[in-house]
């Protein structure tokens, strides 16, 4: 009990991230209706109609169907995002903080003027740049996000590799690459893992910004971002229709931040107490 005291609010987001992980991986079999298949004499019908619990769009699509595929979607892009920007920022930033020299000064140089940016500008650009759909989204979205890993990894390498357990490996004449991965990585991987716990959630508001605006995952492909754009002619007479996908939005990012916040306070000792 003790524990579930003092980790309420992690346990809270772990049922919220279990919740949404379930609705997205049992789509199939939660929802009743294909997310695409419209209706025509069935549209705009109110949430709480006979076979619709969430009510249907202006094409009479069911809405429940299309948010339990559009977590798919979200939790899809979110995820690989999360792994690319953390294996290519971390990579950056352990070369960076390990080698140092010339090599680390171009390579944080280059992360300082991406990070003049706005992220979300910077994504769009980028995915205006290789073109829409799904998997340029995550590749605009990696591009864009893997400055903040490798910021947070040299740091920490730059610390770690000062501490004496790394200086008597390399004064027994430890090899710098075993010292880097048998040393040096395992202190920093509670670092990456919370950063990507945290990043997480903010590639999937992006990609909703992206899908929003019309740069991201297009119709008519379930998108909880592309289902708030398409509302928004609607809000008046269908307000359903804006705020399940919000709803299912906000909940996941709460739900994942919750997460993070508790897996830094797990992993990193000077925040226990």
């Amino acid at each position: 009990m003790r524990v579930v005291r003092r980790h309420l609010l992690g346990l809270v987001g772990l049922c919220i991230v279990a919740g949404a992980v379930t609705a997205a991986l049992g789509a199939p079999l939660w929802a009743s209706h294909d997310p695409i298949a419209g209706d025509f004499a069935a549209s705009l019908s109110p949430p709480g109609t006979p076979g619709h619990p969430f009510g249907t769009d202006q094409l009479g699509r069911d809405v429940y169907a299309r948010v339990l595929y559009g977590a798919r979607i979200a939790l899809f892009i979110g995820f690989s995002t999360v792994v690319v920007t953390a294996v290519v920022g971390g990579l950056v930033g352990l070369v960076a903080g390990f080698f140092g020299g010339w090599l680390g000064a171009v390579l944080m140089r280059v992360a300082d003027v991406q990070l003049s940016f706005p992220f979300v500008l910077l994504a769009l650009t980028i995915n205006a740049i290789v073109g829409l759909g799904l998997r340029n989204t995550i590749i605009s979205l990696s591009a864009a996000g893997w400055v903040v890993y490798a910021r947070v990894v040299r740091g920490e390498v730059l610390s770690v590799k000062q501490r004496d357990y790394v200086q008597a490996a390399a004064a027994l004449g430890t090899g710098r690459s075993r010292i880097l991965l048998r040393h040096v990585l395992p202190n920093v991987a509670p670092s990456i893992i919370v950063v990507g716990s945290l990043q997480f959630s903010q590639f999937i508001v992006a990609e909703a910004a992206i899908s929003f605006l019309g740069f991201g995952v297009q119709p008519p492909t379930p998108a909880w971002g592309s289902m708030l754009s398409e509302s928004r002619d609607f809000l008046y007479v269908a307000w359903w229709l804006a705020a399940f996908p919000g709803a299912a939005l906000a909940l996941t990012a709460l739900g994942i931040n919750l997460v993070g916040d508790w897996l830094r306070d797990v992993l990193d000792p000077k925040l226990r107490v």
